[in-house]
């Protein structure tokens, strides 16, 4: 974000496809940051939906394990930023890991009683791959509020969590569990005051996250991404926001 509620121009996003580009080309040490942002900036989100997908713990982290060992190995250096979305890539890499999983299940010449039957539905996989997508990009949505709290000393992600937290305290109530908490002075009018400022901040932060996505992102592949994610309602004001900017 360049300035208070104000959108970063696209044209300087930067994507993570060029960080797939330096995580198998340059210098081993360039090489090897890539590799470490990339896995640990979607481990969480990999690791959920495989669970999701195998119904098993220990496969799922298997799986887990052998994505990140292929990525390393630079067999997915064939990624191919024309497809667009950074997720479609992790999907396909996803979804080729769960099929070999199954047909080397389907070979096992014997079974534990009880094992739970994996989903191998393609729509019921889609729906769990973007679930757990959306869910990453909300989690680290909240991360990045926490670190420009922690930035600016204003109290952007405390008041917004209290809130979505606890639906149904007014102002005044969220005053009072503030100022305990803050240890200092807080009205109900700066709670009114903060909670928006902490919502368009929020809502700022989520759509560059999605943006990061994206290949080249424009406004158009942006707003399609968000309905996709089922993000589409809580960000039009910033898309408004993004109408014009280069």
């Amino acid at each position: 974000m360049d300035q208070e509620g104000q959108a970063t121009p696209l044209s300087r996003i930067s994507t993570l496809w060029s960080v797939v580009c330096r995580a198998h080309d340059g210098e081993p040490q360039a090489v090897n940051a890539a590799q470490q942002e990339l896995i640990g900036r979607y481990s969480r989100a990999i690791h959920r939906y495989l669970l999701g997908a195998v119904r098993d713990p220990e496969a799922a982290e298997e799986l887990s394990q052998e994505f990140a060992l292929r990525f390393i190995r630079g067999d997915l250096r064939g990624a191919d930023p024309e497809r667009g979305r950074f997720r479609d890539f992790v999907k396909g890499v996803l979804f080729h890991l769960i099929a070999d999983h199954h047909r080397r299940r389907a070979r096992s010449p014997s079974l534990p009683a009880g094992l739970p039957e994996p989903a191998d539905d393609p729509a019921q996989l889609e729906r769990q791959f973007v679930n757990s997508w959306r869910e990453e990009m909300l989690n680290r949505t909240w991360e990045a509020l926490a670190r420009v709290e922690q930035r600016t000393g204003r109290a952007f992600h405390t008041v917004l969590r209290l809130k979505a937290d606890h639906p149904q305290l007014r102002s005044a109530q969220m005053a009072e569990r503030l100022a305990r908490q803050l240890g200092k002075p807080v009205t109900a009018a700066s709670v009114r005051q903060t909670l928006h400022r902490a919502r368009e901040k929020f809502v700022d932060l989520l759509v560059e996250e999605v943006l990061h996505t994206l290949r080249e992102p424009n406004v158009d592949k942006l707003e399609q991404e968000l309905i996709d994610l089922g993000l589409h309602g809580y960000c039009k004001e910033a898309l408004q926001r993004y109408r014009g900017k280069p």
